[in-house]
């Protein structure tokens, strides 16, 4: 007898992929349960869910925004030629629900399920609600959200905030005092950001205060007055990596460590004093998911602003510091930091804010109200990811990953 299936439609970003993949693998660790992705061959999804062993139904759809009545038009005629293809996927998977996360597939492949009669749901993950959805949203029978800003444009009765689902390994962790060392990471998501790759190492070098080597390490003092050596974990993107870290060299920072991708994020901000990154959803849910202070610098052309607002909702919960690109200079940029290095009761409020807005349970709620949608009964119960003890002690209890020494 074959197993009842379930469709995760969208993608394109890091930030739509990796909650769908952490879904996926919730929905799969609680019921006998198939799952298919629908995509598209430019986005993320394209790479990680084969790897992972899924089946992509692949998609040509274009973005419909951001390039006038040309590009609109365009992506109008290739979303209706979509949904044609996305309703034959339908028959012949027959889905027992589709999960819309977003992204350019997401629209023509859940609009098919749903004029086709299949339970439709939504996840969203930003605070502002992206075009796909607020098309779907009338069709949804279930809106997973992640803020309180996005639950306007729903059905109240469909509506649950249960966070940005996250891959195991993301949990509560204390905030301990950076003592003798600072550890600061660098994300610009998992295509790295060029405005960090270019402005961090003028960052740090001014924050050194005369750019010698060593130098990061040599300017910041905390409140006893103690020079507090810096350490630097730079996440620089694939092949990026080589040119940001020659010009580490060129500033003449030493203590610093630059990766095209960092495997185990949950680890690296678990390890982390300070983060500075860009402001994605999947982001700030590892942020407060561990709980760990941090400076946003968010990607201004983000699709109608969503990371400004997000990262704006983290600020004035008082987990953040919010930079708007086109402020965040290497002179202010190394202001702010300098400040926070200087002050660890700042970074530790910090910290205990955004771990109050954690929601590291949200892929397994998700998975099981979408199970619950599809009708599809789930095994012997089992603990939940955030449940298990040893979750959040693995990520604790570690030694300090060696790419900080």
């Amino acid at each position: 007898m074959n197993r009842p299936t379930l469709l995760i439609a969208g993608g394109g970003t890091g930030g739509h992929v990796f909650p769908a993949v952490a879904v996926a693998e919730a929905a799969q660790a609680l019921a006998d349960v198939d799952v298919v992705f629908v995509g598209t061959d430019r986005g993320v999804e394209a790479r990680v869910v084969p790897q992972r062993g899924w089946r992509l139904e692949r998609l040509v759809v274009e973005p419909m925004k951001g390039g006038g009545p040309t590009r609109a038009l365009r992506g109008a005629i290739l979303a209706m030629r979509a949904t044609l293809g996305a309703a034959a996927i339908v028959r012949r998977l027959r889905p027992r629900a589709v999960l819309s996360v977003g992204g350019y597939a997401a629209g023509p492949a859940t609009l098919a399920a749903a004029l086709l009669g299949v339970p439709v749901a939504v996840l969203e993950a930003n605070s502002s609600v992206g075009l796909a959805n607020r098309l779907l949203a009338p069709f949804a029978g279930r809106a997973f959200l992640a803020w309180d800003e996005a639950a306007p444009s729903f059905r109240a009765r469909a509506v649950r905030q249960y966070g940005v689902p996250l891959r195991a390994g993301f949990g509560p962790v204390a905030y301990p005092p950076a003592g003798a060392t600072a550890r600061v990471l660098v994300m610009g998501g998992s295509q790295g950001a060029a405005v960090l790759n270019e402005r961090m190492p003028h960052v740090f070098a001014r924050l050194a205060g005369d750019g010698g080597r060593d130098g990061a390490s040599e300017g910041v003092r905390d409140g006893a007055s103690d020079r507090v050596t810096v350490r630097v974990l730079h996440q620089a993107g694939r092949d990026r990596d080589g040119a940001v870290r020659d010009a580490y060299a060129r500033a003449r920072i030493d203590h610093v460590t630059v990766v095209p991708f960092i495997e185990d994020v949950a680890r690296a901000i678990a390890d982390a004093d300070l983060v500075v990154a860009r402001a994605g959803a999947g982001t700030i849910a590892e942020l407060t998911a561990i709980g760990r202070p941090s400076i946003l610098v968010p990607f201004p052309h983000a699709a109608d602003d969503h990371q400004g607002r997000n990262a704006e909702v983290l600020a004035r919960a008082g987990a953040a510091v919010c930079m708007r690109q086109e402020r965040a200079d290497a002179t202010s940029l190394a202001a702010e930091l300098g400040r926070l290095l200087s002050d660890a009761g700042s970074r530790r409020a910090m910290a205990d804010a955004a771990r109050r807005r954690g929601r590291p349970d949200a892929a397994h709620q998700v998975a099981r109200e979408l199970l619950s949608l599809a009708s599809i009964a789930e095994r012997a119960p089992r603990a939940s990811p955030a449940d298990r003890a040893g979750a959040s002690e693995r990520v604790s209890a570690h030694e300090p990953d060696r790419r900080w020494n």
